[in-house]
């Protein structure tokens, strides 16, 4: 989601920074003649007196950078868990990468019966992941019984070769899009 947000972001700033540059470059009204300038002396000064206007602008710069900064703090925050400590007993243990473990995640869940397509993301601690999957049943597979595989093979096995005490994972299930069957 926020890599649809930032491309999305990026393009209308582009656009509008492109659209801008031509018009100015093009000699269009209002930038017409040599020495036009964005905001003449009369366009600065017009709200100067108005006691409405700084409050306005103000509040603007205010929700921008209020903005801003909640765009820049969802850049920093990992979504995705990038290392899992395995303890190995000699004290100083070992990094598995989350990559790994979740492809060997994905690769057990979308081997049970039923199961259409799977997507696996760690997250969570390095010393305490937790597992984000979401399952596409096909038409007429169930639910508990592929639930039960998910539960008793999958993730027991990735927490087993993770030296983990319990990998806690929740689970979101879809059934595939099938078409209609006609009754004869």
């Amino acid at each position: 989601m926020l890599r649809v947000v930032n491309r999305v972001l990026l393009g209308v700033v582009g656009l509008v920074s492109a659209g801008a540059g031509a018009v100015v470059l093009a000699g269009w009204p209002p930038f017409d003649g040599r020495h036009d300038v964005l905001l003449s002396r009369a366009d600065r000064m017009r709200w100067r007196d108005a006691g409405w206007w700084w409050p306005v602008v103000i509040a603007a710069l205010a929700v921008l950078f209020v903005l801003a900064l909640c765009w820049l703090l969802a850049q920093l925050r990992r979504r995705r868990l990038r290392e899992v400590l395995v303890e190995t007993g000699d004290g100083e243990g070992a990094l598995l990468r989350g990559r790994a473990l979740e492809a060997a995640l994905l690769a057990d869940a979308e081997s049970l019966e039923g199961v259409e397509r799977a997507e696996v993301l760690l997250r969570g601690r390095r010393t305490t992941p937790e597992a984000r999957m979401g399952l596409v049943l096909e038409a007429r597979a169930e639910p508990a019984p592929t639930l039960d595989g998910l539960r008793g093979e999958a993730l027991e096995r990735a927490r087993r070769s993770a030296g983990l005490e319990r990998l806690p994972a929740e689970v979101r299930l879809r059934v595939a899009r099938h078409g209609a069957e006609r009754a004869r």
